[in-house]
């Protein structure tokens, strides 16, 4: 049996991510082995290799994706850009042809799709993970020989990483497991339920579990750094292993969390340059073109997306911390989708993109809408917002640009938004007002003027009087419309305006004391 993995139309998804690709229709199961990407051409006859991933550019409609069903014959999938149109005969096209209509991101390149898909199938078929003396797939062979029984390398969330040949003799479970390359919700949480993950992770030694009706009993022991678990092993086996055997597992354990140590310092090392490279472009300075040329961007007409996750859902510190690297990662992977010259990398607790635009004007809105297509397709996972700074035309304008999409971010914490993108030019008030607070709070200083005077007599009297004129400004002068708001009559509201008028010394009349008066209310925030 061969232990590489399987370029299934499934872990094509699993492994692109659903900011990406996602399933618009699917014939059942999505087990088709991708054999190559195949651009359609509607002036060409469709000559396709089986196993195909069709690229259907420009197709729109329900009707064009029935037509391009039927002319699929072998392909493993069809992919359009979204939205989709899905009626009750394409779900039904789609069940009779067994090919399944994926969704691609609507500011998706099609070129940058293409090759990313053949990157990402060229690195399926690729010997590194398996060849190698130190791979995790050469692991767990070498555990199978020792022990004689086919094994899995999985990690906490039970995601297998390798698997060792001679799977063909497990059970039904075991060939769902390394098939979906995840072990089945309902297998798992069966053991959970049992006590067999506590009794897992809290022992040191193998522990041998039964598994009575539901399959070959296993053999598994916890691959730990330290306290730490990173995974465990498992072996399909019919009775408990010898001593000798469980000393082999054992110190296989120990050689697996050396290699899943191994991996985790080179993913983290490359993070690492890879955000110490962007923080330099970013920066803008003299060494921005040499920092753009080893990561790879682009080095004129950019535009920079802040990124973060909304913190106050999260009472964990250590979820919160892995959520941004697999947000950052997300993000990571839909602009790069969209242009073979942009990155993103998390610097500090901000995942910041550079994204190249084409000439065409409009080019912060065509940002805003990449952004508002990421949030959308990682919102379920992922409650987030992004600020878009302003187009910079070379390396030079990227720090401005970099600015602006912070302070647009900043705005939208300020509103206690979520899930929302925002230009800077279309909250450039709000982030002016909010840097005159820094400017206030830095100085120390205080309301002044009838402002002053009327917060000290609310103060001192327990009256609405500051309410009252925020009513009054924020209704353009209706008296009627104020007075609503505040849910009063408005014969009260006009003797409370005459109140203000006097105690405050405030001439509602001039437009420059109007305007001083309203900045002090939103700068002071009372």
């Amino acid at each position: 049996m061969d232990a590489r993995p399987r370029a299934s139309l499934r872990r094509v998804l699993e492994d692109l991510g659903s900011t990406v690709l996602d399933v618009a229709a699917s014939p059942g199961d999505l087990d088709a082995e991708v054999t190559g990407v195949h651009i359609y051409d509607p002036l060409d006859e469709p000559l396709l290799h089986e196993g195909a991933l069709v690229l259907a550019v420009g197709v729109d409609s329900a009707e064009r994706i029935r037509a391009l069903l039927d002319a699929a014959g072998p392909a493993a999938g069809i992919v359009v850009k979204q939205p989709v149109e899905i009626d009750e005969p394409l779900r039904a096209k789609v069940r009779e042809t067994g090919v399944a209509v994926l969704g691609l991101t609507r500011a998706a390149s099609w070129a940058q799709v293409a090759a990313l898909l053949r990157s990402l199938l060229a690195e399926l078929r690729d010997p590194l993970l398996d060849e190698s003396p130190d791979g995790l797939f050469s692991l767990a062979n070498a555990v199978c020989a020792l022990l004689d029984a086919p094994v899995t390398i999985e990690d906490r969330s039970s995601r297998v990483l390798a698997y060792s040949e001679r799977q063909e003799e497990a059970d039904p479970g075991r060939v769902a497991t390394v098939l979906g390359r995840q072990v089945p919700e309902r297998y798992r949480r069966m053991l959970e339920e049992g006590g067999v993950f506590r009794r897992l992770y809290q022992s040191r030694e193998p522990i041998y579990i039964e598994l009575h009706d539901e399959g070959i009993n296993r053999a598994a022991v916890a691959v730990r750094s330290g306290d730490e678990i990173l995974g465990s092993i498992w072996a399909a086996v019919r009775e408990p292993l010898s001593e000798q055997r469980r000393r082999a597992l054992a110190d296989a354990a120990k050689i697996v969390a050396l290699q899943l140590l191994r991996q985790r310092a080179g993913a983290d090392t490359s993070r690492r340059l890879r955000a110490d490279l962007l923080s330099t472009v970013l920066a803008g300075g003299r060494d921005a073109a040499e920092a753009a040329g080893r990561l790879g961007v682009a080095s004129e007409r950019l535009c920079v997306l802040a990124a973060q996750l909304t913190e106050e859902a999260y009472d964990d510190a250590a979820r919160l911390e892995s959520d941004r690297q697999r947000f950052c990662d997300a993000l990571a992977l839909h602009v790069g989708a969209i242009h073979p010259k942009a990155a993103a990398a998390l610097v500090g607790s901000v995942a910041y993109a550079v994204l190249p635009l084409q000439a065409g004007g409009q080019e912060e809105a065509r940002a805003v809408r990449v952004a508002e297509s990421f949030l959308t397709r990682v919102g379920p996972r992922h409650a987030a917002n992004i600020g878009v700074g302003r187009l910079a035309a070379d390396l030079a304008e990227v720090a401005r640009s970099r600015a602006d999409a912070d302070r647009a971010l900043r705005v939208l914490r300020a509103r206690g938004a979520s899930g929302q993108a925002a230009g800077y030019t279309s909250v450039h008030f709000e982030a002016l007002l909010l840097q005159f607070s820094d400017l206030v709070r830095a100085e120390k200083q205080a309301p002044t003027g009838p402002y002053e005077r009327l917060l000290a007599y609310d103060a001192e009297h327990g009256s609405e009087l500051v309410a009252t004129l925020r009513a009054y400004l924020d209704a353009f002068g209706d008296v009627n419309a104020a007075a609503a708001r505040v849910h009063v009559h408005a014969n009260t509201f006009r003797y409370r305006l005459k109140r203000l008028t006097e105690i405050g010394g405030l001439d509602l009349t001039d437009p420059d004391a109007r305007l001083s008066v309203m900045l002090q209310m939103r700068i002071f925030g009372r």
